[in-house]
């Protein structure tokens, strides 16, 4: 989602961050900071209202004077998350009633708690005040009219599916905030265009395959993303602290709407009511005169029947939900841009300092056992696994896939061990600083070969028993994490750790981008088919498919699945089939693997009478019964 970004400071580092080989020391640099904020901190969002005339002042709310007004507690964010979850989930299974009367729960749970935020102001939220922005622009007419256009879209597209409408609402949102930040003098930063142009192509991935678990992680990035171009931090508070920005910005942003709302008469209004009162006569006649014209033209009936929606009243409170829940999304935004927290200014306190050998021992402990892992791989890389698999019984294959889980959680924990041996690394001296470099870094370099070990495990796997979702998505996460371990053996060679955190962001913004972009599915399926079409022309009498890995695919994988033979064929896409149903879903609506797939099918229907015909396809294909 498109919009202004707060103003950065360059990406030279300071002297403490000099000495950081991870990124994490960068706190330090941030406790020792003014948290009012002079007018020469780097990292002051507001440098360019300065600028501006006193004239121009009466734009902006001030936020620093008077009672502070406390942050929405735990139970208003986990309220908040319900709702969106629930939101996320009627879009993606299109389970309406139960998952709508969860998030009217979680609606009537938030505001229930919303009730006490604005009078408590305990000490555990203090450290927000820091972040606090000092001003912020008003919810001009032009905001508040793209918050209503969103959530009319929301209501009317949404409803119905994820599809391209996500990209024309993002637009929408995105011209809100654009003049929200317009009003509070704001201006686009270099890093703010690269947010936003991941969050527009996080957003497509939704039009083009209809695969719901990357297309519910790329709506969940868009937003992230789109909040982070908003704040435009740089520090790792600045950058992870924004992410989930949105679930805490939808309650104020209510707020925040009514007071502009109630700052008088709203500038325009000789313009803006005409042009309203004109939409309501252009809807009455196109309404009336369209009734009339379908029911005298089948073909019109047609056109405007796919042009229009198609409204039920069982279907009135789940678009009154998405109506809301679009519109004070479009808010959140622009409450934002109006006047984002300044997250860059949160201070973290370094850890105490642990004597050299407290510290050092351990690490080099720990260094020493990934060595050894390292060099029992390398052993049964280059040849010499003979020795290695009569000593622990196992035959090549099952070596080759045993352990992976716990190489990918020895990653993650790996991850965890630099940051927290970083925050309490002895940094005093040269020396100290030179000998946790040398530590960390060479854990960081050992991980890697963890890293490769893991995917050298899991390739094997799918080479012997074809590819699935989790076993692409865990390949996918543990590319990720090798490249986070190559971030940081950089930082620690260059010494300049300024452009660590955006970097680790945007390396994971871009794993999800073309996670989803590339068509898991569809990849899923080629590959299990390309195996099957092997196996056919060396071996014939044992070539075999495992329809289980792609019965329960979406239509993303239909252009694979097509090049089977009879009867796996029709074994394959019979699920597939059933849940694309009918092409009456709206064009906003419909991806193109959804259009694709629907016209495959059209040309090659597969087995009819699924009940009893389709079972027997599944029957000759090998398929038991208990196994689908």
């Amino acid at each position: 989602m498109p919009g202004p970004s707060t103003p950065a400071s360059s990406d030279a580092p300071g002297a403490a961050e000099s000495l950081d080989p991870t990124g994490v020391a960068n706190e330090s640099a941030g406790a020792e900071r003014d948290p009012a904020g002079p007018a020469g901190d780097p990292y002051d969002p507001y440098a360019p209202y300065a600028s501006h005339s006193s004239a121009g002042q009466g734009a902006y709310r001030s936020t620093a004077r008077g009672p502070q007004r406390a942050a929405p507690g735990p139970r208003v964010v986990l309220a908040v998350l319900i709702v969106a979850l629930a939101a996320v989930g009627l879009l993606v299974t299109g389970r309406g009633p139960g998952l709508l009367l969860l998030a009217v729960v979680a609606a009537v749970a938030a505001t229930v708690a919303t009730r006490s935020v604005g009078t408590q102001a305990s000490s555990a939220s203090s450290w927000l005040r820091r972040s606090d922005p000092e001003r912020r622009a008003a919810a001009g007419p032009k905001v508040l009219l793209a918050a209503l256009a969103t959530g009319l879209l929301t209501a009317w597209q949404l409803y119905d599916g994820l599809g391209p409408d996500l990209l024309l609402l993002g637009a929408v949102a995105a011209a809100g905030a654009g003049f929200a930040a317009h009003a509070a003098g704001r201006r686009i930063r270099p890093w703010t265009v690269v947010w936003s142009l991941l969050a527009l192509a996080l957003l497509a991935v939704p039009a083009c395959w209809g695969a719901g678990w990357p297309a519910t992680l790329a709506v969940l990035g868009a937003l992230s993303v789109a909040s982070l171009a908003l704040h435009g931090g740089r520090r790792w508070p600045g950058v992870l602290l924004p992410l989930p920005g949105i679930l805490w910005q939808l309650v104020p942003s209510a707020a925040w709407a009514r007071e502009g709302l109630g700052r008088g008469p709203l500038p325009g209004r000789g313009r803006i009511v005409p042009v309203l009162k004109a939409l309501v006569v252009a809807v009455v006649l196109l309404t009336v005169f369209g009734v009339l014209f379908a029911s005298a033209d089948a073909a019109m009936a047609d056109l405007l029947g796919n042009l229009s929606p198609d409204l039920d009243l069982d279907e009135l409170p789940g678009r009154a939900l998405l109506f809301v829940l679009g519109t004070l999304t479009a808010l959140g935004f622009a409450h934002m841009a109006a006047g984002p927290r300044r997250w860059d200014r949160t201070t973290i306190r370094p850890g105490r300092e642990r004597r050299r050998l407290e510290w050092a021992l351990p690490l080099a402990a720990l260094n020493l056992l990934f060595g050894v892992f390292a060099v029992l791989q390398a052993v049964v890389v280059l040849g010499g696994a003979d020795a290695v698999l009569r000593n622990t019984g196992m035959s090549r294959s099952a070596y080759a896939r045993q352990g992976f889980w716990q190489l990918s959680v020895i990653t993650v924990l790996t991850l965890v061990v630099v940051a927290v041996a970083k925050r309490w690394a002895p940094r005093t001296t040269a020396a100290d600083r030179r000998l946790a470099r040398i530590l960390l870094g060479l854990l960081c370099v050992l991980a890697l070969a963890v890293v490769a070990s893991a995917l050298g495990r899991m390739w094997f796997y799918v080479d012997a028993s074809g590819l699935t979702r989790l076993r692409l998505w865990v390949l996918v996460v543990e590319v990720w994490m090798g490249a986070v371990f190559l971030l940081l053996i950089a930082a620690g060679l260059t010494r300049r750790t300024g452009w660590l955190p955006r970097v680790v962001v945007l390396s994971g913004v871009l794993t999800v981008a073309v996670y989803g972009l590339m068509g898991p599915d569809a990849i899923i399926a080629d590959q299990n088919v390309g195996r099957y079409e092997q196996a056919l022309r060396t071996d014939p009498h044992t070539a075999s498919i495992d329809l289980r890995n792609v019965r329960d695919l979406s239509a993303d994988a239909v252009p694979a699945l097509d090049r089977l033979p009879e009867p796996q064929r029709s074994c394959a896409l019979q699920l597939i089939a059933q849940d694309l149903g009918p092409a009456s879903t709206p064009w906003y609506a419909t991806d193109l693997a959804a259009a694709r797939a629907r016209r495959i099918l059209a040309e090659r229907p597969p087995v009819r009478d699924s009940s009893l015909i389709g079972r027997w396809a599944c029957d000759r294909a090998g398929l038991a019964d208990t196994d689908w």
